[in-house]
């Protein structure tokens, strides 16, 4: 029992250093300019991808800063920047006790989530003394590209789904 809660310990430090870390690059990369940019080429897929969300509403900064961070594999720091694009997101929604196309839109792309660097991953590996640590971005690079595009064909669909639904016939 105490192995086992200091090897939590032990694995919790390792966790809060690297995203202690990549906060900080992403604080930097904010600071620099280049959060914007990456957002800047976000916002055309986030267009695509959202389309009943207005272009200029705050749901769409918080939608690509969570995009943009787990892009990272900052699954923490992606959180918080989630929850807030559901909040805006609700205020779109006109029934409140049922989730919008574009509520389970970004559900669906939260969850699949391309990752371009597994921080997280990563780190865990460090902690246990990996050969390699990184060795595994790009096998989870192409498995987290696949759910991504199957997370996108699944919300395409049910959207069309629902239109034919709520479009009378005729």
């Amino acid at each position: 029992m105490f192995d086992g809660a200091k090897n939590g310990v032990t694995i919790s430090f390792g966790l809060i250093s690297i995203l202690v870390f990549w906060l900080g690059m992403m604080r930097i990369a904010e600071d620099s300019g280049l959060l914007r940019k990456v957002a800047k080429g976000l916002r055309p897929l986030v267009r695509l991808l959202f389309p009943d969300v207005p272009k200029d509403h705050p749901a769409v900064g918080y939608i690509m800063s969570n995009m943009s961070a787990n892009l990272l594999g900052l699954g923490n720091a992606a959180t918080p920047m989630g929850i807030k694009a559901m909040q805006e997101l609700q205020t779109l929604n006109p029934d409140k006790s049922t989730a919008s196309p574009a509520m389970c839109t970004l559900l669906a792309l939260n969850t699949a989530s391309i990752t371009l660097i597994p921080t997280t991953l990563i780190a865990i590996r460090m902690n246990y003394n990996s050969a390699n640590p990184a060795e595994i971005v790009g096998t989870t690079l192409l498995a987290t590209a696949v759910a991504t595009l199957a997370a996108i064909a699944a919300d395409r669909y049910c959207r069309r789904r629902l239109l034919a639904k709520t479009v009378p016939k005729g």
